[in-house]
């Protein structure tokens, strides 16, 4: 049975394929660092879980936990910190690990908030990059996927936590 209310934008192979070249690269380019990856809960889980076995070099993984979006398929424009990492980042390179960046408010407030707390360097690593909503000046180092339009889900992305164990990516016809 097809299912009606999304269409497949990036298929399994595609997204792991993509996922090994990040991991290549961010390999390489902290060869000599003190890697700590962070993950943004909750979107980030299932990218982030395949991003770190694509990196082959010594690394620590922690998870925070933010919201600007609620229930909604907006941001609310406020940036509330709902569990902090548990490590310290003091002195680490920091990797946040993003699932989408569009307004780019959530990762603007993720570098100022890990600079601030004394991470030697903090870089971005985001699944997908929606450009073209951006309304805060965000640098994302490694991006997976530039999609310009649709409400995505699937591969960790959700609608109201619905959604989110797809195995590839899909647009949402109708999000309500």
């Amino acid at each position: 049975m097809q299912n009606t209310d999304r269409e497949i934008v990036l298929d399994v192979q595609s997204i792991q394929e993509r996922i090994g070249q990040l991991g290549q690269a961010i390999s390489g380019d902290y060869a000599t660092g003190n890697l700590l990856v962070i993950g943004v809960l909750k979107g980030a889980f299932i990218f982030m879980a395949d991003l770190v076995r694509a990196i082959d070099i010594p690394l620590v993984t922690d998870f925070i936990q933010v919201s600007s979006y609620g229930t909604g398929t907006s941001s609310a424009g406020d940036i509330l910190l709902r569990s902090p990492p548990t490590i310290a980042v003091q002195d680490y390179d920091v990797l946040v690990v993003e699932d989408i960046v569009d307004s780019g408010l959530t990762v603007q407030w993720l570098v100022d908030h890990f600079t601030v707390q004394g991470a030697a360097s903090v870089k971005i690593c985001a699944l997908i990059d929606k450009a073209e909503r951006r309304e805060h000046p965000v640098r994302i180092d490694y991006c997976g996927f530039a999609i310009p339009k649709g409400f995505l889900v699937g591969y960790g992305l959700d609608l109201n936590e619905h959604y989110r164990g797809l195995p590839a990516i899909y647009h949402l016809k109708d999000p309500v």
